[in-house]
């Protein structure tokens, strides 16, 4: 057996470990170094194998595919740049508490600091971004599968355990990479799944069913409190006892998206509340409770900071506190504590301040939608609308960060079936289209909503994989740059269209032809239905481009909100 085979059993021993911890999909990109444990993934029965040229995009695919499963993904590369190219996916699986196993190659020890090619310092790579750091021994020195198998198991105890987040295991190997046999080396391991390895994928997501001292502190918040509200950000798990609670309390509920609660029993209108100032400054809470993220506008932001108590339920710990005025903290999953809360607290008759929030949410949803009907030239507000209310049951929506999530958190209505992710742990652009493909890769029928800069910044996924088999469509309104800072303070400054909108003229029709996905442009607002529907028909990567007049949209937005407060004034 050479140095190579002995490699090659250890990976596949180590990869056998991953699969019996809930390890199903695993990303690669080619590399010599990285040739043994590529092989051990690519052989091994248990694991589908995803090809990327390029690094980054590699790893993003996997956070889209753990981001929609819930469970450990691995993405593999080779040793040097290689490996610095999957710090921005380390970073957004962090911050969004995603177990994404990143697997390096790189040269043994005897060959760091002497100046070998492509050799760079792996050791800590990813500093605070990742929960645990594991290397591996050099197979030539410690070639028993014991080691290796409890490598495995450390990797997967780590990256799921409660919250979850990503692993880096370095894994050295020395030449000759490439082993003698061509069949799978691994040995399946000897034990059941939970006697060999410790905490089983099922619990994965951080739900419990334990008793928590958590239960009666959160029982103490809420139990007297008349005017309340629920605001749920960004959440991994499904909270639907949430709803239910809000209601049992006589409380509002406003629901981000990504919160997965933004469904019948959520406001329909809620944003375009916190936004109108005088609604916001007659209606302060005497507690806010946070659920998840913090709120990803700034009118939520300061809707919770202005409340006069808050107290916020992280299960992830995110310590989702900017304004740092938080009161409390309770770590327990949230439908867990709304179940306790609901089987112990009686329904409140309504003193009124539920009613002024639903008499206020109704009448701003009607001037919403008259607005966004009374044209038909597409702007970014019905966009968003339209497509969250166009999905069939059972859909998931991928929305890019910078306008597009915040428009859907402004403009989508209530619905059931549908699931909405972001990359909204470091709401970054990068590595957008890549993460949408992976969703897409597990089966999930896959729409994504995002900017023209964003689809651009990530166009070699875009090229590299579209005629790779995935199914998912790319609404994307393209307005020729970042619309987003002409909402900000940088759009009195000269410089605006130099510095920060950065109008690219780029054809994307001509881009996705050399991609090989689908092209379609989308004049006009009742045509994106239609347009989407055929796209879902037709199977592939297809991209709806939707032009959109920069200026025209920024007054639309304005327009929009002057009719809300028309509509909350006339009846004051």
């Amino acid at each position: 057996m050479t140095e190579a085979d002995v490699a090659l059993r250890c990976a596949s021993v180590f990869v056998d470990g991953l699969v019996h911890g809930g390890l199903e999909h695993a990303t690669v990109s080619p590399g010599s170094r990285s040739t043994p444990i590529a092989l051990a993934l690519r052989r091994h029965p248990g694991v589908r194998v995803h090809v990327h040229l390029d690094e980054r995009a590699s790893a993003f695919f996997a956070l889209g595919i753990a981001k929609a499963t819930g469970r450990p993904v691995a993405v593999a590369c080779t040793s040097g740049t290689a490996a610095a190219e999957l710090l921005p996916a380390a970073v957004e699986a962090s911050m969004s508490r995603v177990p994404l196993l990143l697997l390096t190659a790189d040269r043994p020890p005897e060959l760091r600091g002497v100046g070998a090619n492509q050799t760079i310092d792996q050791v800590r790579l990813y500093g605070r971004y990742v929960k645990r750091y594991l290397e591996a021994p050099v197979p030539g020195d410690e070639p028993g599968p014991a080691r290796w198998r409890a490598l495995a198991g450390e990797a997967i105890s780590a990256a799921t355990g409660g919250p979850p987040g990503p692993v880096h295991v370095d894994l050295p190997f020395r030449e000759p990479l490439t082993p003698t046999a061509t069949g799978p080396a691994f040995e399946p391991a000897p034990l059941a799944r939970q006697e060999a390895l410790g905490t089983p994928p099922e619990v994965a997501d951080g739900t419990s069913t334990r008793t928590d001292p958590d239960d009666e502190g959160f029982l103490e918040e809420i139990r007297d409190v008349g005017r309340g509200a629920i605001v749920a950000g960004s959440l991994r798990g499904a909270a639907p006892a949430i709803v239910e609670l809000a209601g049992r309390l006589g409380w509002p509920l406003l629901a981000e998206p990504t919160s997965g609660l933004r469904v019948p029993g959520a406001l329909a209108a809620g944003q375009f509340l916190l936004s109108n100032g005088s609604f916001a400054s007659d209606h302060v809470p005497e507690l806010v409770v946070q659920v998840g993220a913090a709120p990803t506008s700034r009118a939520g932001l300061a809707f919770v900071a202005a409340a006069e108590r808050l107290v916020i339920v992280d299960p992830d710990d995110l310590v989702a506190d900017p304004a740092r005025v938080a009161e409390r903290w309770f770590r327990s999953p949230p439908d867990r504590l709304a179940e306790v809360a609901i089987d112990r607290l009686a329904g409140r008759p309504d003193d009124g301040w539920l009613r002024g929030w639903l008499e206020a949410d109704a009448r701003a949803r009607r001037a919403v939608d008259a607005a966004l009907d009374a044209r038909d030239d597409p702007d970014e507000g019905r966009l968003a609308r339209d497509v969250a209310a166009s999905l069939p049951e059972g859909s998931t929506l991928v929305v890019g960060s910078s306008m597009p999530v915040r428009d859907l958190d402004a403009y989508m209505l209530p619905r059931d079936g549908l699931r909405v992710l972001a990359n909204r742990g470091a709401s970054g652009i990068d590595g957008f289209v890549s993460t949408v493909l992976g969703v897409a890769a597990t089966g999930a029928p896959t729409t994504a909503l995002c900017g023209d800069l964003t689809l651009l910044h990530d166009v070699g996924s875009l090229l590299w994989s579209a005629r790779r088999g995935a199914d998912a469509v790319f609404v994307v309104p393209n307005n020729d740059g970042g619309v987003i800072f002409s909402f900000l303070e940088q759009r009195s400054l000269p410089e605006l269209e130099e510095l920060f909108t950065t109008p690219h003229g780029l054809d994307l029709g001509a881009v996705c032809h050399a991609a090989g996905a689908g092209h379609r442009r989308v004049e006009r607002a009742r045509g994106l239905s239609p347009a989407l529907e055929d796209a879902r028909a037709a199977g592939g990567v297809h991209v709806l481009e939707v032009p959109i007049d920069r200026d025209t949209n920024v007054r639309r937005h304005a327009e929009v909100h002057a009719e809300v407060a028309r509509a909350l004034g006339s009846s004051r």
